[in-house]
């Protein structure tokens, strides 16, 4: 009989006796015992007859064993009726069908149905009544309409010559680029940047190593921080679905140890490493909504896979360091509900700098009323309700667009001159720009537009990386900046807002403590407020709410402390 259900637990593969070889110790004339089931009788005598040893070894060897393997398999969530707990079934499969099906996957599987005794403590074994049942698996297919993807990662990311010709000839056409954007979640209505900035995600850029053995890290980090109903989620959950290797997570409930790697206890006592999500997601992505709402400590982990792209672990007497070659796509909802333009990005959202400082392109998605943009929306969300759904024609089917961007994964462009001279153009102008007041890039920024225009290159197929890859690279960038890192006390675009205290604020910090340095004088007087409040307006730079406010955020940061009631010294 066949049944359909999703893997949750796989054993790993262990050798299953088919045949044993057993030997005397006088070497007479092996025994070979043929096996059916799982339990192995040991003979009592020799075949010679004149021989009276009753002890035999057995040797390996000369024995015939299989692979074999132990699945749970679980009802699917669809099938159950309402409010019942899914049952569960034991499945052995043995031979080629092993290592196939991972945890998590959806399959049908065939086979025949074995009753077993189930031993009861207090009863011997064998004089049980209870029994169970297990399923020998004969065939496996997988459910879920993304092919039959196989843990063997040669066999999943294959590309047939068709799939192949069909893949070469759309890369070839004209608007390629466009449509790609138009297909990735066509069920959201616009928000085509960030659709386009996820796309490059997907493909990625190459790993660099350097002469020394260090790397340079090829995978693109995008962040989304917006308004809810901004369909962050849904690219999200999108995104997870056609990448080739795509995992998708929520913030809420993700540890550390689920995201990197946890050492489990198995059976027999040993402890083992258990892979979390970026882990599997190696080379691939992974998508953390509510990425917020995650506990401190547990959102510590990213910080070294984000950068350097592997995931260490000390526990339990395991040291190990694993690959995560992963890209992180992330989306959080402000602190307040909405986004307050009025606040920089990193109050806005409840993250730590570092953290912040590591995505490449960072998006803030506003649900700003508006009349034409709203119809088009609406319009859009009621035609998906309707029998015809969306106009279909331009849009690449999802089982293509996966097989287009594995297969863009291959290439690996290089920098033309054009591009170097385009990109270093522009980190010069915009370091230029630059004066006391603000940071507008830094390497890091260098770093990301390189990859972006490598991924763009790579999801056109080509093998250069061009000047238009370049100026669009640049274009994500810059339209970053405009974005989140604009410093809205003085409207310019500021790097140091990403950072956690943009320019303005720290030339204001500075001008508090020298207006506080001059008063306290060498004598180290203690400073009465009114009269430092009276000083800090006569610099121009602080109203008097302004400069309250300061002296309260300066005693909480420990910068200053007060002395004796109203009065205030330099730590």
């Amino acid at each position: 009989s066949s049944v359909s259900g999703m893997v949750v637990r796989a054993s790993e593969v262990k050798p299953l006796a088919k045949e044993l070889v057993f030997v005397c110790p006088d070497e007479h004339q092996t025994k070979v015992i043929q096996l059916k089931g799982m339990d192995v009788k040991i003979p009592i005598v020799c075949d010679n007859p004149s021989c009276k040893h009753r002890d035999f070894e057995l040797k390996p060897e000369a024995s015939k064993f299989i692979d074999f393997q132990i699945l749970r398999l679980q009802e699917l969530p669809e099938d159950l009726p309402p409010g019942q707990l899914p049952h569960y079934i034991d499945v052995t499969i043995r031979q080629d069908l092993v290592d196939n099906a991972r945890p998590g996957d959806r399959i049908i599987l065939t086979g025949i149905v074995r009753v077993e005794q189930e031993s009861i403590a207090g009863i011997t074994r064998g004089h049980s009544g209870l029994y169970r049942l297990r399923i020998e698996g004969n065939n496996i297919e997988f459910l879920g309409g993304r092919g039959s993807k196989t843990s063997r990662k040669i066999e999943r990311e294959e590309v047939s010559p068709e799939d192949e010709k069909m893949i070469k000839t759309l890369s070839q056409s004209p608007n390629v680029y466009q449509r790609l954007i138009d297909s990735f979640a066509p069920h959201i209505q616009g928000q085509s940047l960030i659709k386009e900035a996820i796309l490059l995600l997907i493909v990625g850029s190459t790993q660099r190593l350097l002469g020394d053995g260090s790397k340079i890290r090829g995978d693109i980090n995008v962040f989304l921080v917006g308004d809810p109903g901004t369909a962050k989620s849904e690219m999200l959950k999108f995104c997870a679905r056609i990448a080739p290797r795509g995992l998708y997570t929520s913030g809420r409930g993700s540890t550390a140890a689920g995201l990197t790697a946890a050492v489990v206890r198995d059976k027999t006592g040993i402890m083992m490493l258990e892979a979390g999500a970026v882990v599997l997601g190696d080379q691939g992505l992974v998508c953390i909504d509510e990425f917020d709402k995650m506990k401190p400590e547990d959102r510590s982990a990213l910080h070294e896979v984000m950068e350097q792209q592997s995931a260490s672990i000390a526990k339990g007497g395991i040291v190990a360091t694993l690959n995560a070659r992963t890209s992180i796509l992330a989306a959080a909802n402000p602190m307040y509900g909405k986004y307050d333009p009025f606040k920089n990005i990193t109050e806005n959202v409840n993250l730590p700098i570092p953290l912040l400082t590591r995505f490449d392109l960072i998006f803030v998605v506003r649900d700003i009323p508006g009349r034409e943009k709203d119809e088009k929306i609406a319009r859009h969300i009621i035609e998906l309700h309707t029998p015809q759904g969306t106009d279909k024609r331009s849009v690449i089917d999802v089982d293509i667009l996966t097989k287009y961007l594995s297969y863009a994964k291959r290439s690996s462009p290089d920098l033309t001159k054009e591009a170097e001279e385009k990109i270093l153009e522009y980190y010069l102008q915009m370091r230029n720009v630059e004066s006391e007041e603000m940071i507008t890039v830094t390497p890091r920024q260098l770093e990301g537009i390189i990859r972006l225009s490598t991924a763009r290159a790579r999801l056109l197929m080509k093998d250069k990386v061009e000047e238009e890859d370049a100026e669009r690279a640049i274009f994500l960038i810059q339209s970053m900046l405009q974005d989140a890192g604009v410093d809205v006390n003085t409207g310019k675009v500021d790097l140091g807002v990403l950072q956690g205290r943009p320019r303005s604020e720290v030339s204001k910090m500075q001008l508090f403590m020298d207006v506080l340095k001059s008063m306290e004088g060498d004598n180290k007087v203690a400073v009465e407020e009114r009269a430092f409040v009276k000083e800090l307006e006569k610099t121009e730079k602080f109203t008097e709410e302004e400069a309250r406010n300061y002296i309260r955020r300066m005693l909480r940061e420990a910068s200053i402390y007060e002395s004796k009631p109203g009065h205030y010294n330099r730590v």
